[in-house]
This record gives C-alpha cells, structure tokens and sequence, in this order.
C-alpha cells in the first residue's frame, strides 16, 4: 500500500507541476521570475560596480589630500626652524645688549641709563690698551678692568660700578647698589 500512496502523491505532485508549466499563466509566471532574477543581478551589478568606482575615487582623493597635507607639513617644519634661528639670533643679540641682570654692555660714545634711573653710565670715546673713561652722572672717570668705582647717588645709598672688561669696541660693566655701609 505504501507504494501505491507515494506513486499517487509523486503522480498527483508531477501533475500539478507539468500543468503550472503548461498553463500560459505558469509559463509566464516563470518566464517572468527569470527575467526578474536576471534584471535584480543585473542591477546589483551596477550598484556593486557605481559602489566600488566611488570608493575608488575616494581613496584617490583621499590621496590627494594626503599628498598636500605632507607637503603642508614640510613647509610648516621649514618655516619653524627658520622661525626657530630667528629667535636664537634675536636672544643672542639681547644677550649681547644685556647679557645678564646688572651687566651691561656700552659700545663708545653711548650712555645707558641703569640701576633702575639712578645712575647714567657712559664710555667717553673707544678704550685704550690700559683704561677707559667713563662718564659716571656727570662724572669722567677713568678705570681698568677690574676697577670698581663707588658712587654716592642718595644720602643712605651708594652704587658702585665695577669694569669687567673692555676691548676697542666695547666696555662691560657690572652695576650693583645697595645701602651705604658705616665703617
């Protein structure tokens, strides 16, 4: 019995199948699921296709961009280290104008005005090979270096000047005061 029942079904299923392929509705039913199938393939191609020609253009210009970012950057790096030895030499030079608190550097014929307007210092004229003059409030002086030249500026304050150095283009000299000191 079992056969005859499965024969029936399988009779009974390849009928329905062999007459959805013979009826026209059937037939167009699948003729159209094929082109259906086939036109969505189609489509996804074109989609996959436009996708990846995007990223593509992306990714060049993204290159691109890259590429100018680099070169920006090497010239931001010139332009500091440039920057960069312009600052070097500009504190060099302050450092040879001031070198350090209380020191000073006065060229001939200059006259600096120091210990916070107490005092105005000057160098007469270049060095000799033994001296300079200086020119203390009014004051010609003259000094070699390590001299030190005291100077009474208010009643209880004294200043003394000290020559640290000279040569035929400059004197440095060291200015310090403070209290006078009873002896």
């Amino acid at each position: 019995m079992r056969k005859t029942a499965e024969s029936k079904r399988s009779k009974h299923a390849r009928t329905r199948l062999s007459r959805l392929l013979t009826a026209r509705h059937g037939r167009v039913l699948i003729v159209g699921a094929i082109f259906g199938g086939a036109a969505g393939y189609l489509i996804g191609l074109n989609v996959a296709a436009f996708d990846i020609s995007s990223a593509k253009e992306l990714v060049q210009q993204v290159r691109t961009d890259n590429q100018k970012l680099k070169i920006e950057i090497i010239d931001q790096n010139a332009r500091q280290v440039a920057l960069q030895t312009k600052l070097t030499g500009a504190e060099t030079a302050l450092k040879a104008i001031v070198p350090t608190d209380d020191t000073y550097v006065i060229k001939p014929n200059q006259s600096l005005i120091v210990a916070g307007g107490r005092l105005t210092v000057g160098l007469v004229g270049s060095p000799s090979n033994e001296s300079v003059n200086i020119n203390i409030n009014g004051q010609r002086q003259s000094a070699a270096s390590g001299d030190i030249i005291n100077v009474a500026v208010d009643p209880p304050a004294t200043c003394q000047v000290r020559v640290q150095s000279f040569d035929m283009f400059k004197a440095v000299l060291s200015v310090m005061c403070g209290a006078a000191r009873s002896q």
